[in-house]
């Protein structure tokens, strides 16, 4: 379905834009149907550049990003099956209007032939969807609501188009920890009704919870990839096992940094881009500035 090939992604700098930095390197991967994939990686390590080229926020600078073989166009119809979801909830509300504006600006763009009645019946049946009452949220202003709510009506609105793809980036970084629990069931719930989901986050707990592929990015690049299990379970570049040695563990001092040890991406006979290692589970070079 969704297929980063080689996308690289560069800002330009200084005064007069003379120099350039790259936000994303060489990234490649893919989202098949019905699947959770997790993108991790530390503050500025390129994740959020992804889902924002992905949703067509962002134009790539190299390299190509497809959705059911076609290239990604942001625009209406493209819109209409991906959708994304941000960090702050209340960014995406415009303050002085009740946040049931979304779904009328839904039907303004996509649906304006259905009937009122008809429409807040649909509207309605994607808030139980989410387990939102909707006499408790239609007619409120978003500093009315919490962020957890919010959060769910942006799922809603989502829903309402009967997309295929949701990008979900960082959306459960401002909530609490019970609404997290609740808002990744949520996720999961609807992975099981065939949505997609690519899941942005740096919360390595979080990332393991529903996701059935990882993907691990390091300064732009992809570090490992492969089935979640195999990733945590066993962590093949040094980077992912320093990320989760820094991961707090009751009853337990942290341990110090893990050495780097033998670089299997040359062990295993990687000359560019990633090896496999084992089958459907890939790292890079743990020498990432001299390789």
């Amino acid at each position: 379905m969704l297929r980063l090939d080689d996308v690289t992604k560069e800002f330009r700098i200084g005064a007069f834009g003379g120099k350039s930095v790259a936000a994303v390197r060489g990234v490649s991967f893919e989202v098949v149907p019905g699947e959770v994939v997790s993108l991790i990686g530390e503050s500025g390590s390129g994740k959020s550049t992804i889902g924002r080229m992905i949703l067509g926020l962002n134009p790539v600078t190299s390299g190509s990003i497809t959705f059911d073989g076609l290239p990604v166009r942001a625009g209406k119809e493209y819109y209409r099956r991906v959708q994304g979801i941000f960090q702050d909830p209340f960014s995406s509300f415009n303050p002085v209007f009740k946040a049931d504006r979304v779904f009328t600006m839904i039907k303004e763009a996509y649906y304006p032939s259905v009937p009122g009645p008809e429409w807040a019946a649909k509207v309605e049946e994607s808030l139980r969807d989410v387990r939102l009452n909707p006499g408790q949220v239609l007619g409120k202003y978003p500093h009315q609501l919490s962020g957890g709510q919010l959060q769910r009506l942006l799922i809603a609105r989502a829903l309402l188009l009967d997309i295929k793809l949701l990008v979900a980036d960082e959306i459960t970084s401002m909530l609490d920890a019970s609404t997290r629990i609740d808002v990744l069931n949520l996720l999961a719930e609807l992975k099981v009704r065939g949505l997609s989901v690519l899941y942005i986050t740096h919360d390595l707990s979080l990332g393991t919870y529903l996701a059935e592929r990882t993907v691990v990015l390091r300064r732009g690049s992809v570090a490992e990839m492969g089935p979640t299990e195999r990733v945590f379970g066993d962590p093949l570049h040094p980077y992912t096992r320093e990320l989760l040695s820094a991961v707090p563990r009751l009853h337990e001092t942290w341990d110090d940094a893990v050495p780097v040890e033998t670089c299997l991406y040359h062990l295993k006979g990687g000359t560019g881009g990633l090896a496999e290692a084992d089958p459907g589970h890939f790292v890079a070079c743990a020498q990432l500035e001299t390789c």
